[in-house]
C-alpha cells in the first residue's frame, strides 16, 4: 500500500515459486507427501526454483526500475537447509554464488516469534487450503528451534541488512 501511495514501481513475488517451473517444484518440496526426501535434494530442488526465479521474475524486475518484494529468498536456505537439516553452509553459499552473482536483498526483514506460536499460526493459515503446503510444520519443534536460531544468527552478522521484528505484535 506504501508503495502503491508513492507511485513506486514494484513486484511482488515468493520463493518456491514466482514462475511456472518454480511453483512445480513448490509443489514437491512442500507437500508432505514428499516427507522422505534428503536434505540434499531439497536444497537443490530450492536452488533450481531460485535460479529460475532470478533469470524469469528477479532480474527483468530490477531492469525495469522495480523494487523486488520477495517473500522468502537465499537467507531462507541457509536458515532451513543449513541450520535446520545441517547442511554445510559454506557449500550452500558457494552454490548460491555460482548463480546468484552478487544478487542480494538490500533490506531484509524478519518477522521472528516463538517456534510453536509460528506453527500455531502456519496450521491455522492452513485450514482454508485446497492444497495442504505442510511438509515442514510437521518437522519437530527441534527442527523448528534450529531455523529460528539459524536465522537469528544470520540477522546478527548481517545487522545493517536484517531488520528483526517482533512477529507477536
Amino acid at each position: 500500500a506504501h508503495l502503491k501511495e508513492k507511485n513506486l514501481p514494484f513486484l511482488l513475488t515468493r520463493e518456491p515459486g514466482g514462475t511456472a517451473i518454480g511453483d512445480r517444484i513448490r509443489r514437491i518440496l512442500l507437500s508432505s507427501e514428499n516427507s522422505g526426501m534428503e536434505a540434499s535434494a531439497e536444497f537443490f530442488l530450492y536452488a533450481a526454483a531460485r535460479a529460475q526465479h532470478i533469470s524469469q521474475v528477479v532480474l527483468p524486475a530490477l531492469a525495469a526500475g522495480k523494487l523486488v518484494l520477495c517473500d522468502r529468498f537465499a537467507d531462507a536456505t541457509a536458515a532451513y537447509q543449513g541450520y535446520g537439516r545441517g547442511l554445510n553452509l559454506a557449500w550452500i553459499e558457494e552454490i548460491h554464488d555460482r548463480f546468484l552473482k552478487g544478487l542480494k536483498p538490500d533490506l531484509t526483514f524478519l518477522l521472528d516469534l516463538p517456534v510453536e506460536e509460528g506453527l500455531r499460526r502456519a496450521w491455522k493459515r492452513m485450514e482454508n487450503q485446497a492444497v495442504k503446503e505442510d511438509r515442514f510444520e510437521k518437522e519437530d519443534l527441534a527442527f523448528h528451534r534450529r531455523v529460528r536460531e539459524g536465522y537469528l544468527l544470520l540477522a546478527r552478522r548481517e545487522p545493517g541488512r536484517i531488520v528483526v521484528l517482533d512477529g507477536m505484535k
